[in-house]
């Protein structure tokens, strides 16, 4: 397969180049392509909110992590040799890149012709959203698996902060989840937990789905939550809320929440279902086991994550590599004429897993119990 433009070649010129037609087919890839990222990049939020690597030459990454060593007074003539204790403890954490994923569109070029709008870059915007969206769910769920579990370092004498989970409300009622009361709370525990674990301030972010991030902003005044640069036309247009207990707040349709993707309703969530929401509302998650085609990591079963209703996190929580960032491919050529369209492919290749649990923290709902690690 190889690459060409989205719209006319021949209509395509470049100032000051032979403008042939590999010339042309470049600079409409390059067009193109920019509309997938514009979609991605306008969508995908957690890849900037974890640390990152580019993945060469291999199939996974090594991370490390480093436990905590003491301090001692020094005895006048003994040689300093090192700590009494050791050297602090390390262990290591890999992380695979799962199979290569695809999001692709046939367009027919009659239909093309037929339109009176530019297919290919809203369907290459399309692409790049479904792309965005199955990344943002993978690195969420792997921070809600690192709130669930112990620090992998172990040492006889230390005890190495493990992940949190912060229940919202008091109540067996999944509508707690939608409390600003609750969730402010929760949000200042989350703060205190994570500063006992000595978790740095730098990078702290909180996730919450719509309702919930809408919620707070309806409370902004009051209980306890007060943002005086923020008030006014902000609070008309969904930025009310920058931060609390200096925690950004970021909303998305892709946190685990109570058994679904965004939101839910019906039941105890205390949400009535709008009219007509459409069907890719409030999808069900689904399992994605290391045993699942196409998964090499871990990000759990479909009822793991029946009560999580949020996601507080510094960037040490998760880890990311990349093989292969989003990219755009199209068809041309004999391919283009056969079949009298030509194939719109994006892709990439990429895997998450949680890195540092103490700077993992998961909110849960609708529970006296918190959700089991996995």
């Amino acid at each position: 397969m190889t690459q060409q433009s989205s719209i006319n070649p021949a209509a395509v010129t470049m100032p000051g180049a032979s403008n042939s037609a590999g010339d042309r087919r470049a600079l409409y890839l390059k067009l193109f392509s920019g509309e997938m990222f514009k979609g991605f990049q306008n969508n995908a939020i957690a890849r900037d909110l974890v640390q990152k690597r580019t993945l060469k030459n291999g199939k996974s990454l090594q991370f490390i992590y480093t436990g905590r060593t003491t301090a001692e007074y020094h005895t006048p003539g003994n040689s300093i040799l090192g700590n009494s204790d050791g050297a602090p403890p390390v262990a290591e954490k890999t992380i695979t890149c799962d199979d290569l994923l695809v999001s692709s569109a046939f367009v027919y070029k009659l239909d093309e012709v037929l339109s009176h709008y530019d297919l290919r870059s809203e369907i290459s915007r399309k692409i790049g959203y479904a792309l965005a969206e199955k990344y943002d769910r993978l690195i969420f769920r792997a921070i809600a698996r690192g709130a669930r579990q112990v620090h992998p370092v172990t040492k006889a004498n230390f005890v190495e902060p493990g992940g949190t989970q912060i229940r919202v409300g008091t109540t067996t009622n999944q509508s707690d989840a939608f409390s600003a009361t609750a969730l402010v709370t929760a949000f200042y525990d989350a703060a205190a937990a994570l500063d006992e674990k000595g978790v740095s301030m730098d990078g702290r972010v909180g996730v919450l789905n719509p309702r919930q991030y809408y919620a707070l902003i309806q409370a902004i005044g009051s209980n306890g939550l007060i943002n005086r640069d923020e008030q006014g036309d902000a609070l008309q247009n969904g930025n009310g809320i920058i931060e609390i207990a200096g925690i950004k707040i970021y909303k998305s349709m892709n946190i685990p929440f109570l058994g679904k993707y965004g939101t839910a309703y019906g039941g105890t969530t205390g949400v009535t279902s709008p009219t007509n929401t459409g069907s890719f509302i409030s999808p069900s998650i689904e399992a994605a086991t290391s045993s699942d085609t196409g998964i090499k990591n871990e990000y759990g079963g479909a009822a793991a994550f029946n009560t999580s209703c949020g996601l507080i996190f510094q960037r040490e929580a998760a880890g990311c590599v990349e093989a292969i960032g989003p990219q755009v491919q199209v068809t041309s050529g004999d391919v283009s004429v056969i079949y009298q369209g030509d194939v719109i492919l994006g892709r990439l290749a990429m895997g998450a897993d949680y890195l540092n649990p103490a700077a993992a923290v998961e909110l849960y709902a609708g529970s006296a119990t918190a959700p089991t690690s996995f």
